[in-house]
């Protein structure tokens, strides 16, 4: 693909796209609880959702809506997750869509909606019925921040990227916005995520790209090995641009690798901004039969608590994740399997070298970002990970979450 060229906007970069946010009260902390994004044209668009079945019913209701060919706004609320409240979650899920679709002057279907945050309390409506004209007046180009920020729940910072590429018929421009800090294990989606386009493309090349990006972005990172009720990643193209995107050849490849990095930079900042972490690590898997193999180790890896409460402890205890591979199900032999950390060799052979090696891996763990290899000696292919550690706040701020 051409270089990207990153820009400072978020969500709102392409063109015909407004968003905003605001505080309507969800949040007991009084910080920004709503967002709205709306695009000025209609939109086709793409979704992925979480695989837990106990899945919220704003997930349920957006995959419905996707259905209809046509998109124009997302809806999303923080504080309260909708999750496993029965018929009343279904009929606020609707009621949430009917008021952005009045406030908008577009039809109910065409609006998507979300929410995050605590499972099994009713959604307070009527807070969000309040608040829907105030926010729907204040769409604008520089409401993305506001909107990145409204979403938040036990976030620290706003997680924002814009790119622009080329091609054969000139520029498009991909913007993105998502939240998410705990409750991150590779599911599709671990979080919320919502990327925005000016450019022209099918629902069904959309969907394609979205998917071969999330398996190699937001399905390549964990942070505590819990799936959320609520995950989605959605995808709106307006096709402002004029520039359309072909479901194969070279333009389709810039778009899909545009996509991509879009996709990898916000899943890394999740990891980045994980609920307590201190460490951010990269785990990479070469010499696997298969990336789906390859996929089974890293996931038991990066899942596993002692594995990550060594990472927070800066031990270079590898016999954690030698247990946390042979854990995976896949039918490895150890005496061909290497670990770096790093470039430093640890173990060899499936031998640990000890002494001097253990050391200088141990001088790794104590940096805020390393990297660990694992060639298993089996094949070709390979994925790679993101993780971080697992650390005392991590459990300070789950015990209270509620309050």
């Amino acid at each position: 693909m051409s270089s990207a060229e990153p820009l400072t906007d978020g969500v709102t970069a392409p063109d015909g796209f407004r968003a905003a946010g605001l505080a309507c009260g969800i949040k007991k902390n009084g910080k920004p609880d709503l967002a709205l994004l709306f695009s000025a044209s209609p939109c086709a668009a793409a979704g992925v959702f979480t695989q837990n079945r106990f899945s919220a019913a704003p997930v349920r209701l957006t995959a419905r809506h996707l259905l209809s060919g046509s998109t124009r706004a997302v809806l999303v609320n923080s504080g309260n997750a909708n999750a496993c409240t029965g018929r009343q979650g279904e009929r606020d899920a609707l009621e949430m869509a009917s008021l952005a679709a009045r406030a908008l002057g577009v039809p109910r279907r065409s609006v998507c909606v979300a929410s995050t945050g605590v499972i099994g309390e009713p959604l307070p409506l009527a807070k969000i019925r309040g608040a829907l004209p105030r926010l729907a007046s204040r769409l604008s180009r520089d409401g993305g921040h506001d909107a990145a920020e409204a979403i938040l729940t036990t976030d620290t910072r706003t997680k924002e990227i814009a790119l622009r590429g080329e091609l054969a018929g000139g520029e498009i421009t991909l913007g993105g916005m998502a939240k998410g800090a705990g409750m991150i294990h590779p599911n599709m989606a671990t979080l919320l995520g919502f990327i925005t386009t000016d450019a022209a493309v099918t629902p069904e090349t959309l969907r394609r790209a979205l998917r071969e990006a999330v398996e190699e972005s937001f399905n390549r990172i964990s942070v505590d090995g819990d799936t959320s009720t609520n995950d989605m990643v959605l995808l709106l193209a307006n096709g402002c641009s004029g520039r359309s995107v072909p479901n194969k050849g070279k333009d389709y490849r810039v778009f899909l690798g545009l996509l991509s990095a879009l996709c990898i930079d916000l899943a890394r900042k999740v990891v980045e901004d994980g609920e307590g972490a201190t460490k951010r690590v990269t785990l990479k898997v070469e010499g696997a039969r298969s990336r789906s193999e390859a996929s089974r180790i890293a996931s038991a890896i990066v899942r596993s608590p002692l594995v990550k409460t060594a990472f927070f402890g800066e031990d270079a205890n590898w016999g954690r994740i030698f247990a946390a591979m042979g854990a995976s199900g896949v039918d490895l032999d150890p005496s061909r399997v290497d670990l770096y950390v790093e470039k430093v060799p640890l173990v060899l052979r499936g031998v640990g070298l000890g002494g001097e090696a253990e050391e200088a891996a141990a001088k790794r763990f104590k940096e805020k970002a390393f990297q660990i290899t694992l060639k298993l000696g089996r094949g070709k292919a390979a994925v790679t990970y993101w993780t971080c550690d697992l650390s005392l706040d991590y459990v300070r701020i789950n015990a209270d979450y509620r309050s």
